[in-house]
């Protein structure tokens, strides 16, 4: 750790000026705080967190949908536990199941399938949330609903792509950003060579990085010395498990199942090509078509601040609500829900 610290010192006082790097990773986020690396690091680095927790990023319609879906007859919705708490317009899906909706948590999509397979009068609705680490699971239960013939399992998809949003990060003028701290669980599906149009078109520093306080200041190092010697470029420090072209297996699957489509992301508004749905030949599994779903009216929390702090435009100290009204108790935005979030981990860490 001493020798990371010390090359980063050495490498900040030769650029001389203020540096902004970008973490869009949840774990990063967490395991900054964790460690206290934002105080080992010479005060001209300065970390944002970006929109790297999935759960933050879905917007609260997608959750006003699964809080109608789920008082439909006969359904059964499914979903992973810190979607439970995600507040929507009116209320979370904790709220519902306690006013007598069948909502169950569940670990994996092949436990919200093993339900489907047990309730055959039923319909079973997963809630499928995640960046590009978790699709492949979603693809492989579909693959085992159609070759066990499990007719009543549907997928309500909200999955996102890490590299359009980057983009859309990297021309945020208010940023300046000068590089990024790219994921690690992420890149181990995706390969690095998605992200070379960074380096190459903008000019940005990348580097891919594990999860530990080592890790991440040697990414900060390999960082600085990309933009102290003006060679922008797109490196793997996470090398035990991302590869160049990433899992060819796991695109594979992604790309039988699932194509590109125009999503919103809390905070930051439609982003072209940065979500996944399910292709028309299994529309029969797409929980947006089964269902119709209109006239739900959006409501914003007040005074929330959690779009600017996924965008990294703010901290999460500087929303009015923070630790006063929304706290990991009583979340009043998705940044306070799951571990993952800004707000969450600055709670658990940053306050001193």
């Amino acid at each position: 750790m001493k020798e990371f610290i010390g090359v980063i010192e050495k490498l900040s006082k030769k650029i001389q000026r203020q540096i902004n790097l970008m973490e869009v990773c949840g774990t990063h986020t967490v395991s900054i705080f964790r460690h206290g690396i934002r105080s080992l690091i010479p005060s001209n680095i300065k970390l944002l967190s970006g929109p790297g927790c999935p759960v933050c990023v879905t917007p609260i319609e997608d959750v006003d949908r699964m809080l109608y879906i789920s008082k439909q007859p006969d359904v059964i919705l499914t979903t992973f536990g810190d979607m439970m708490r995600v507040p929507g317009s009116n209320g979370s899906l904790y709220k519902a199941k306690a006013e007598g909706a069948d909502i169950r948590m569940v670990y994996s999509p092949l436990d919200a399938l093993k339900i489907a397979e047990n309730n055959k009068n039923k319909r079973i609705v997963f809630f499928a949330v995640g960046f590009e680490t978790t699709s492949p699971l979603i693809a492989g239960t579909l693959f085992e609903a159609d070759r066990k013939n499990i007719e009543n399992f549907y997928i309500y998809s909200v999955h996102k792509l890490v590299p359009p949003a980057l983009e859309v990060l990297v021309n945020t003028e208010e940023l300046k950003l000068d590089g990024f701290i790219l994921p690690g669980h992420v890149s181990t599906i995706i390969g690095s060579k998605v992200y070379e149009f960074i380096p190459l078109q903008y000019k940005k520093a990348c580097v891919i990085t594990g999860f530990d306080a080592d890790d991440i200041l040697h990414a900060i190092a390999m960082l600085l010395k990309q933009i102290s010697d003006n060679e922008p470029k797109v490196e793997i420090q996470y090398k035990d498990a991302v590869k160049p072209d990433g899992n060819p297996k796991a695109i594979e699957f992604i790309n039988r199942y699932f194509e590109p489509a125009d999503s919103n992301w809390r905070g930051i508004g439609i982003i072209p090509k940065s979500g996944l749905k399910l292709k028309e030949k299994y529309a029969y599994r797409d929980a947006q078509k089964i269902f119709s779903i209109s006239g739900i009216k959006v409501r914003e929390p007040q005074g929330c601040k959690c779009g600017l702090v996924l965008r990294g435009v703010k901290l999460p100290t500087e929303c009015p609500l923070f630790a006063k009204i929304c706290t990991p108790e009583n979340p009043v935005g998705a940044c306070m829900v799951s571990s993952e979030g800004s707000c969450a981990a600055y709670y658990k860490y940053g306050r001193s």
